[in-house]
């Protein structure tokens, strides 16, 4: 599976870590930056150029990590196709997948360690959309454009 990655200086640590650990397992990796830390960075910079490439299909999934994973939420969301949610939890993880069609993560770099992200982010890639009739029906009526990427 090719997945993306994006950080700002909020999730850079964390975005390292979790980078490092997948390109170990059997998954491609691009990361949309920052490859640097800067303090002073902006996470829509790097965030949305992630959200552009899940929603054209370059890339199967996305995590976004800033310091909070709000921001990182709020800008992906900004981008048509592109469905994102700040995760804390495992079971979110998965049912977001499964019942909403989630293909972008967000974490919080400050506040979820680089285990339970790991955890996190592992649940997020092996779930599945289920393409049940309430949950197509949920995202026809939520995207104005009345359209459903498939995995």
């Amino acid at each position: 599976m090719k997945i993306g990655i994006a950080s700002d200086h909020g999730g850079f640590e964390l975005k390292q870590q979790l980078k490092q650990r997948f390109s170990k397992l059997d998954y491609t990796i691009v990361d949309f930056g920052n490859n640097t830390y800067d303090s002073e960075d902006d996470y829509p910079d790097f965030v949305i150029p992630l959200a552009k490439s899940v929603a054209n299909g370059d890339v199967e999934r996305g995590i976004a990590v800033c310091g909070s994973g709000v921001g990182a939420s709020i800008a992906a969301n900004k981008v048509t196709g592109a469905r994102a949610a700040l995760i804390t939890d495992h079971f979110a993880a998965h049912q977001g997948v499964e019942d909403d069609n989630m293909n972008i993560i967000c974490l919080g770099g400050r506040i979820t360690g680089v285990e339970t992200a790991f955890e996190l982010v592992q649940a997020f890639l092996n779930a599945r959309f289920s393409y049940g009739e309430r949950h197509v029906r949920r995202l026809e009526k939520a995207d104005p454009l009345g359209r459903i990427s498939p995995d």
